[in-house]
Formats: structure tokens, C-alpha cells, sequence
């Protein structure tokens, strides 16, 4: 299973989110701390979902961070969030 699988599949359980969306951008990022060959090591991530309703950015932001916890400690490098409730 591909790394953006994996994400998609953990932002799903954990939010059930209206709209999802996981970019692979490592390409963007060839040659810079944290890229290795074959990528998945920079994400980009859209999440909306009612779980984020009355959260602060910061709040909706460490909760996809910890969703996500194991992917940033084995190999995702960069995770560039925006995460809203609709």
C-alpha cells in the first residue's frame, strides 16, 4: 500500500471527511532535506469535515497531525494542511 493510500485511508476513518484530497508532492521537492528517490515523502492534504467544526486552524491542524503521527515518524517529511469544516 502507497503512503497516500495509507493517508487517505487514516483522514477517512478519523473524519469522515465531505472532501478529501492527498497530492503527492515530493517531485516539487527533488534534491531537498527529507526527499528520497521515489518520493512520498511530501504530502499536500484538503480535508472538510464536521469534526473540525469550532476548531481553531492550530487545533484542526494537530488533529490531522496525529492522525497521521506514524506516517511522520516513518518517512513523511512535509505535510502542508488545510483543513476546514466546510
Amino acid at each position: 500500500m502507497t503512503t497516500k493510500t495509507r493517508i487517505e485511508e487514516k483522514l477517512t476513518r478519523a473524519f469522515a471527511p465531505t472532501v478529501l484530497g492527498v497530492i503527492d508532492e515530493s517531485d516539487r521537492h527533488a534534491g531537498h532535506s527529507g526527499w528520497k528517490e521515489g518520493g512520498e515523502t511530501h504530502f499536500r492534504v484538503e480535508v472538510v469535515s464536521k469534526a473540525f467544526e469550532g476548531k481553531s486552524r492550530v487545533e484542526a491542524h494537530r488533529m490531522v497531525n496525529e492522525a497521521l503521527a506514524e506516517e511522520l515518524k516513518n518517512g513523511v517529511h512535509a505535510l502542508a494542511i488545510k483543513a476546514s469544516a466546510g
